[in-house]
């Protein structure tokens, strides 16, 4: 049973280099983050976690309280 989820996440407020790093560690700090990749051109974070350690809601709020605007595009199993 495959317990990897990948989700892409819409980062609205990050405007620079400094921002999209800043959002790369958040992400990462996050428990249960297995990779992640930020791309600041389409203000696009997308990541895979283990869905029993986090949920996508964890990495949505680590974000909301770095200060920074986020939708969810998708989450996939």
């Amino acid at each position: 049973m495959n317990r990897n989820e990948e989700a892409v996440v819409v980062v609205k407020s990050m405007q620079n280099q400094v921002d999209a790093d800043k959002v790369l560690n958040v992400l990462l700090g996050v428990w249960g983050i297995e990779g992640a990749e930020v791309n600041l051109y389409s203000n696009k974070a997308t990541f895979t976690y283990d869905n029993r350690m986090a949920s996508l809601h964890d990495f949505e709020q680590a974000l909301l309280d770095a200060g920074y605007d986020v939708t969810t595009v998708s989450s996939e199993r």
